[in-house]
């Protein structure tokens, strides 16, 4: 039998507040409860309005219409591409020291709404730009960052450098913020005609050379709300993948070594050389390289090797790069370097010490979000070359001694994940993938054949080439943009595929700690020895057309 009776609850209630309650009281009670049930409705309305409207449904038609608004976008806005692209190549910056291109870019995007925080992760030159509200929430990222010694006159076939010795962007990473910028504002624009919810985020790749910064987003948690990610990358065609990459993954570590320092001649027995400890490493180092799997990359420099030849070097450092194909793997490259570090300090009697540098799991990109993205490269095809395009990049072929194809003409395919690679370079928007379904859109910008990381890589990369290109991975891009927001099975796919394929047997473990801190030094006294020089080739897009005129170069120019 109940005995509780809520019905005679209120009734009780009003017999206490007409019992007991002066008529003060009760005008007060009265005036709070209006008050409250006046602020509960207000709330209710607020957090009614915070929802996102029902998504509208698109047909395929309109769709189409849609992709074809932004193509449209993009074509009437070539000339911002070719001038962000030039721009970011005439700043030619190191990784961790690309303030010019931050606030060059972060200037456009304020200039277009964009909320923009600055100094993400502790890193001054990282920053993320959001627009809009709502989900689906879609990250957009690309590297800023060059190569060192790779300073080159664009165009030029041949070694010409703008400054002998300055870092230029031999690999071609100028252009992809280029390429997002271009795409994302013209979703933008689509968006609010269609009043659209969803929310683009941009991002750059800091020092992706050193696969020092996107282990900390993921760390800091700057992924954690988003619903797919879309990276772009230099190449010489369009394309993209799925399933595991075919690249290594790989941990960057610097050991450090510290003895006793002593006069060199006068009293060296009393000294205990640290460069010793390095030397020691790198020999037991290069002997273990024979025991190690085939699949494994690994190099170093010796980034602190004393100060003079006679002081015997009381501190001493290399820095490593330890690339494989699987996370153990390299784990277990790792561990070796350590005890091969700990047994060099020991035969040498000084003491070690290691500091993580930066890292990148091996990659696993999405396969609904690189399916969407490949028929979108079918509808935009390859640029058309020109004869001179054609001749410039047979010239650059010819000068480093690879085969003179000239520019890709055919669209490559999207072929299924290799089930064994024998390894290769390594990517830090590796982590991002395991974190969240993520693909790499490669656009054409690059002359193939080229070895990468060269002044001739340069060459291409502020010229019509890349240019064309720009505009091209813009469109792809942005139309891929529009399918993901208008067509809300494909960020339901890739989670599936996210949850049930890439991560149901392996688990994201990784290599830095809550500890372990950006590298942030990395690169200052080499930017600081340049930059002002640079800065009298800083490309004003305000007097010269493109960076060709203001250098004064024909495009192409040979070889005599």
């Amino acid at each position: 039998m109940k005995t509780n009776h809520p019905q005679r609850i209120p009734y009780f209630l009003y017999y206490l507040y007409c019992r007991l309650l002066t008529p003060t009281f009760q005008c007060l009670v009265i005036i709070f409860l209006i008050g409250f049930i006046i602020n509960a409705s207000g709330s209710v309305i607020r957090s009614y309005n915070d929802f996102d409207p029902p998504a509208r449904q698109y047909s395929s038609k309109q769709i189409k219409a849609l992709k074809e608004e932004v193509s449209t976008y993009v074509d009437s806005h070539k000339k911002l591409a070719q001038v962000m692209n030039d721009k970011i190549f005439s700043f030619a910056e190191l990784g961790f020291q690309e303030f010019e291109t931050s606030r060059y870019i972060t200037g456009i995007l304020k200039e277009n709404g964009f909320k923009v925080e600055e100094g993400v992760s502790g890193i001054p030159s990282a920053w993320i730009a959001t627009w809009g509200s709502g989900e689906p929430v879609i990250a957009i990222g690309s590297d800023i960052d060059c190569i060192p010694k790779a300073s080159q006159k664009p165009g030029v076939a041949y070694h010409d450098p703008i400054i002998e010795g300055a870092p230029g962007h031999g690999e071609g990473h100028n252009s992809g913020q280029a390429v997002n910028v271009l795409a994302v504002l013209a979703v933008k624009e689509m968006m609010e005609k269609e009043n659209l919810p969803g929310t683009l985020m941009l991002w750059p790749g800091v020092a992706e050379e050193q696969l020092a910064t996107k282990a900390f987003f993921v760390r800091d948690g700057y992924f954690k709300d988003v619903d797919a990610c879309i990276f772009t990358h230099v190449s010489s065609n369009l394309g993209t993948s799925y399933g595991h990459a075919w690249g290594n993954g790989m941990v960057s570590v610097e050991f450090s070594f510290e003895g006793v320092a002593a006069h060199g001649a006068g009293a060296p027995w009393r000294g205990k050389s640290a460069l010793d400890a390095v030397e020691l490493m790198n020999i037991g180092w290069n002997f273990k390289r024979e025991h190690l799997y085939p699949t494994q990359r690994s190099h170093y420099i010796i980034s602190d090797g004393g100060d003079q030849p006679n002081v015997v070097p009381s501190k001493a450092s290399v820095w490593y790069y330890l690339r494989e194909t699987s996370y153990p793997a390299i784990k277990n490259m790792y561990d070796i370097a350590i005890n091969i570090a700990e047994g060099a300090a020991k035969m040498t009697d000084t003491k070690m010490t290691y500091k993580y540098m930066g890292s990148a799991w091996p990659g696993h990109f999405n396969k609904p979000m690189a399916e969407t993205a490949y028929e979108n490269m079918k509808l935009v095809g390859l640029p058309t070359w020109s004869e001179e395009d054609m001749t410039l990049a047979k010239a650059v072929q010819k000068e480093v001694g690879s085969e003179e194809e000239g520019l890709e003409t055919e669209l490559n395919e999207l072929k299924p994940p290799r089930e064994f690679t024998m390894g290769g370079g390594s990517d830090d928007i590796a982590d991002i993938s395991w974190a969240v379904p993520t693909i790499v859109i490669g656009y054409p910008s690059n002359i193939p054949g080229l070895q990468g990381h060269h002044w001739s890589n340069a060459i291409s990369m502020a010229t019509p080439i890349a240019h064309k290109g720009v505009v091209a991975g813009a469109k792809v891009e942005a139309m891929t943009l529009v399918d993901m927001l208008t067509n809300p099975d494909i960020i339901q796919s890739s989670w599936d595929y996210f949850t049930n394929e890439q991560t149901k047997g392996t688990q994201y473990t990784p290599f830095l700690n809550q500890e372990d801190k950006p590298a942030i030094h990395l690169n200052q006294e080499i930017m600081e020895e340049y930059r002002e020089e640079m800065k009298e080739y800083y490309y004003d897009e305000t007097k010269f057309d493109t960076y060709l005129e203001q250098l004064g170069i024909e495009y192409p120019t040979l070889k005599k």
